[in-house]
């Protein structure tokens, strides 16, 4: 699996740990930033790594700010991506399991390392199961495609 991880300047410290925690699992990536001591904008971040899922260079991205939440929305303006705030372990499987979510967001103030290690196992581990929840995402793309036009 590739990866794209990224976050902004109020999440660099839980980027830096998540980023060791993939290293132990081996787990290939690609820093998109911010780096230490840098201040950005975080819908830039967003975006980019957004846009790089969308055209398939990435098979998921984590991407990180103080909330989750500024990530998640920029990230769910690009064209065919599902980016999810995970604040906990149910979230982060149901993520992918039920919306097939390709991006996950959190919040450096409000998860801390240990828990983010353990929403990234989960939500790396899961995988989209289709059944009910099928028709749910097919009409979420439907959606996408009447708007992308």
């Amino acid at each position: 699996m590739k990866l794209a991880v990224g976050c902004d300047q109020n999440a660099y410290g839980l980027k830096v740990e998540i980023m060791k925690h993939l290293d132990s699992m081996g787990i290939n990536y690609e820093d998109f930033g911010s780096h230490e001591g840098e201040s950005v904008l975080y819908p830039n971040v967003a975006l980019k790594i957004a846009e790089e899922v969308s055209k398939g260079t990435y098979e998921r991205a984590i991407i990180l700010c103080g909330t989750g939440i500024g990530m998640a929305i920029t990230a769910n303006k690009v064209p065919g991506i599902r980016a999810a705030v995970c604040h906990d372990v149910y979230s982060a499987e149901r993520a992918r399991k039920s919306n097939n979510a390709q991006i996950m967001t959190m919040g450096a103030e409000i998860v801390g390392a240990a828990l983010a290690k353990k929403l990234v196992d989960v939500w790396l581990a899961s995988e989209f199961q289709g059944g009910g929840s099928a028709p749910k995402v097919e009409l979420m793309c439907e959606i996408d495609e009447r708007y992308r036009k």
